[in-house]
């Protein structure tokens, strides 16, 4: 009858552990911090000006033709990029959207520490932005491998994360059906700083040369 009651008393002891485990779980999850930035964009997004996400202009002091103070995919994603205080560390398959370009040297030009990781083979494509940041002194790298590098997604500050389908290319922005997810999710953004860490320290910045 003792082991009887010994066996019992363990079983009824493991479910208590799980439920235990279970219910920890839920109340962590329950205490995340307030405000966690959770967004989903989708293209292809409204053409419509951008140009008071980079200066203190009123948006419809701008003359361009385009649709003034219109809330779009582009200028959420622009806002997100910009919000950076610190670093801005990008890892994308091919960069030729002058918009994000502008949103990149902005930050340089204020200071932020800027980290580019492209492919190897879309460095000299026409219209990418690359070289222009290379120009303007922001260390970019290629991937060496001899796979494609095909990550799109770009680190904030180390908290934020933004990543999905979407190249950042004119094409992929204005045309193509794309999906970014943005979030500020410690699980989430920690696997992404280790990858791009790796593949930063894995490349020679020799390899990815100036296109001409």
């Amino acid at each position: 009858m003792s082991g009887m009651w010994t066996v019992k008393v363990l079983g009824l002891g493991v479910v208590a552990l799980s439920l235990g485990v279970e219910l920890l779980g839920r109340l962590l999850r329950c205490l995340r911090p307030l405000g966690t930035l959770n967004e989903v964009l989708f293209f292809p997004s409204e053409v419509a000006c951008v140009e008071h996400i980079f200066t203190s202009l009123s948006p419809h002091s701008c003359l361009c033709p385009l649709r003034h103070g219109a809330e779009t995919s582009l200028s959420r994603l622009l806002r997100r990029i910009l919000s950076a205080s610190s670093s801005l560390d990008l890892c994308v398959f091919a960069f030729s959207n002058v918009n994000l370009s502008r949103a990149v040297l902005a930050l340089h030009a204020r200071g932020v520490t800027v980290r580019v990781l492209t492919d190897k083979d879309y460095v000299a494509i026409t219209g990418s932005q690359i070289g222009v940041l290379r120009k303007a002194g922001i260390c970019a790298r290629c991937d060496a491998n001899s796979v494609h590098m095909h990550h799109k997604f770009a680190l904030v500050d180390g908290r934020l994360l933004v990543t999905g389908s979407l190249n950042w290319t004119r094409t992929a922005v204005q045309s193509n059906t794309e999906n970014v997810l943005v979030t500020e999710e410690p699980d989430l953004v920690r696997p992404f700083i280790e990858e791009f860490q790796r593949l930063w320290e894995s490349n020679d910045p020799a390899r990815c040369l100036h296109p001409k």
